[in-house]
């Protein structure tokens, strides 16, 4: 994507990672930052091996953001972000939790393991844009504190 951004205008391309098993999952994550037109480029994973791995190599780039699926196979979403946050390079990225996970255990759980946000992924497309594109501005703007436990699950409809 080589087209300025309508989200952060004047802004640098956002380093996105996703880590994400689904394909179709991965494909409509990047369709739906390509008509919010955010400029990005973004990074996959299918597990959280691969994410751990690529973040704690030397001179790696760190995201702007990342978008975590919880349900993958090898290391699962708790553990990657239990990694992530347990280390003093990685612990600032903001971790913005993408799960078909419905619990409210799952939300609780890594609520308490300092994910910025929790999206359930929508069934309809247009709702998966609007959370994007909410989880991004909630996270990228400001001084980017964690929220409070009341505003941690983010809804399309506010």
């Amino acid at each position: 994507m080589n087209k300025s951004s309508k989200l952060f205008p004047g802004s640098r391309k956002l380093n996105i990672f996703l880590a994400e098993d689904d394909k179709e999952d991965c494909d409509l994550f990047k369709e739906a930052l390509d008509e919010l037109e955010i400029a990005s480029t973004v990074t996959i994973f299918a597990d959280g091996e691969q994410l751990v791995k690529q973040l704690t190599r030397k001179r790696s780039k760190l995201p702007d953001v990342l978008f975590l699926d919880l349900n993958m196979p090898r290391k699962n979403g708790f553990a990657t972000l239990g990694a992530i946050k347990r280390n003093e390079k990685l612990d600032q990225i903001p971790v913005i939790i993408l799960s078909s996970a419905h619990e409210d255990f799952s939300a609780s759980q890594v609520f308490s393991d300092a994910a910025h946000y929790y999206i359930r992924k929508p069934s309809e497309f247009a709702e998966l844009k609007k959370l994007i594109s909410k989880a991004l501005t909630l996270t990228l703007t400001g001084n980017n504190p964690l929220p409070l436990k009341a505003d941690f699950i983010l809804n399309s409809d506010l």
